[in-house]
């Protein structure tokens, strides 16, 4: 009798197994050995998916709610590899670009450069990853470390936004409007970032064509797509709730963003007396700049590599170890304060 009911069981199991949900397919887990992959788009991703799961695989669900979040930017916390002090990491997204050397004239900058100096050059450079966004070092930093030929780092997303509009010959980009377009690992989507008003696809090729100065905007890095599988898109932004979190995106079965949580002028405001309209996706998503083919990528300029790492004097290096270590003496070598604190299985 017992034997039959577990036939029974093990059957009905069998039967109902195909109509239990997929599970989700977060590409990260497999996309981060492929950084010397062949094509762009491929390096991107797993340039953008090494870092998410370097910051404890935070993420914003399809929802629009901050589901997880582990370590802020300016922390003092280590990161997944158990080495890599928050802030130490974010601070190499600006020097590791050479954006740094241009933000020299802001607080706290100089200190960046110090990452084993005083208690002082410690506290000055986390004010400055708090006070001054990273969003695009952070973009600038995958794209040069994805080898993307035609990009030009930038503190400002505003930047290669417009250099995709202006100068598309040049740029690794294509300006495409994202409520229509479909999306692919690579592409950035970006959104305008303004208090006062929406800009959509329209207002900002309008504002580029004016040339008034520059606007606010954020970009994320989109690193899977799978409209036949789960229907989402898997993007990664800097500085996303201070940290390198994942964006889950809905797609229809072209790719598409479907829908596209956008801002409007008439949007009930988040409040928790309005918690349905909380949505930390809902933004002024104004372009979709799509990655271009590799044939074409290969007519640009050579991409610009992450700066050399340079090691600190001896006087700033911690007590306890060498620079110019004596084989055999058994003190070990300091570590590279400019190093990418990368895990393990990518050195």
């Amino acid at each position: 009798m017992y034997r039959c009911a577990l036939l029974v069981l093990l059957s009905l199991s069998a039967t109902l197994w195909p109509l239990r949900p997929a599970l989700a397919a977060d590409a990260c887990p497999a996309l981060r050995d492929q950084g010397a992959a062949a094509d762009a788009a491929t390096r991107i991703a797993a340039a953008a998916c090494t870092e998410n799961l370097l910051w404890f695989r935070p993420f914003i669900d399809t929802q629009g709610r901050l589901a997880s979040a582990v370590v802020s930017e300016a922390e003092t916390s280590r990161l997944q590899d158990g080495a890599t002090e928050t802030w130490r990491r974010t601070a190499s997204y600006w020097r590791d670009t050479g954006l740094l050397q241009r933000m020299s004239g802001f607080a706290g900058a100089q200190q960046c450069f110090d990452p084993y100096g005083s208690g002082y050059s410690a506290v000055a450079c986390r004010a400055f990853l708090i006070d001054n966004p990273w969003s695009a070092a952070f973009i600038s930093y995958v794209m040069m470390k994805a080898s993307v030929p035609g990009f030009r780092p930038s503190a400002s997303h505003y930047d290669y936004v417009r250099d995709a509009y202006r100068g598309a010959d040049q740029s690794p980009f294509q300006f495409l409007d994202p409520a229509s377009a479909t999306a692919s690992p690579g592409d950035l989507l970006c959104a305008v970032r303004s208090s006062n008003r929406v800009y959509g696809f329209s207002g900002l090729t309008a504002a580029l064509d004016a040339n008034n100065g520059s606007l606010n905007m954020h970009c994320d890095v989109v690193v899977a797509v799978n409209p036949g599988n789960d229907g989402k898109a898997y993007l990664i932004g800097g500085n996303v709730q201070q940290g390198a979190t994942m964006r889950l995106m809905a797609v229809n079965r072209n790719g598409q963003f479907w829908p596209l949580p956008l801002r409007s002028e008439t949007q009930v405001e988040c409040s928790p007396d309005t918690a349905s309209a909380c949505d930390m996706s809902k933004l002024d998503w104004a372009v979709l700049l799509k990655l271009k083919s590799e044939s074409a990528l290969a007519q640009l300029a050579p991409p610009t590599p992450l700066f050399a790492p340079q090691v600190a004097p001896a006087s700033l290096q911690p007590s306890g170890c060498c620079v110019q270590c004596v084989v055999g003496s058994g003190v070990p070598r300091c570590p590279n304060p400019n190093t990418p604190g990368i895990r393990p299985e990518q050195n």
